[in-house]
């Protein structure tokens, strides 16, 4: 026998007649004889299930989901009240949508550092960032979860660069 660590995400359960004989629930069998319905119960428990991926997929700072099973593809961020930034902000959004990308997207009126920390607990695979800073670039800045490091993409080059990212 061996031990080894495990996540339950499913059951089974054989509860035989316990159940059945108290409510008189029979089936005829083949001889026409009837007897109790011997049960079970099973399944699968989505909840367990996504406790199961976060807990093989995290670091200090949050979740880092798995491409194949994130609630979403991208994490649109946008910074500042800028008009230029609002506005390509929802031009990207919008255009990704188009794509068929699934996004969250943060335009909320929070600062940087608590956007990106949002960000990593969440753990959306790409976070795409609008900014002043990036517009001037004229491009947006590209970082995967797991990556340490970001990149400014040329927004010419953006919806390659996307596919890319996340094969």
């Amino acid at each position: 026998m061996t031990s080894a660590q495990a996540i339950e995400v499913g059951h089974l359960f054989k509860l035989g007649t316990k159940y059945s004989e108290g409510v008189g629930a029979t089936f005829l069998d083949k001889d026409g004889q009837a007897k109790p319905i011997v049960m079970g119960s099973y399944g699968i428990g989505t909840g367990r299930l996504m406790a199961a991926v976060i807990e093989q997929n995290h670091d200090d700072k949050g979740i880092i989901w798995p491409i194949s099973i994130a609630p979403y593809h991208i994490h649109l961020v946008s910074l500042g009240t800028d008009a230029k930034v609002v506005e390509k902000a929802e031009e990207l959004y919008a255009d990704l949508q188009g794509k068929g990308y699934e996004i969250l997207y943060d335009d909320r009126n929070e600062s940087a550092g608590v956007k990106f920390n949002d960000a990593d607990l969440i753990g959306i695979p790409l976070r795409l960032t609008v900014s002043a800073r990036n517009l001037k670039q004229n491009g947006v800045e590209a970082k995967l979860r797991w990556e340490e490091k970001a990149e400014i993409v040329p927004f010419e080059r953006l919806h390659e660069r996307i596919d890319a990212l996340l094969s």
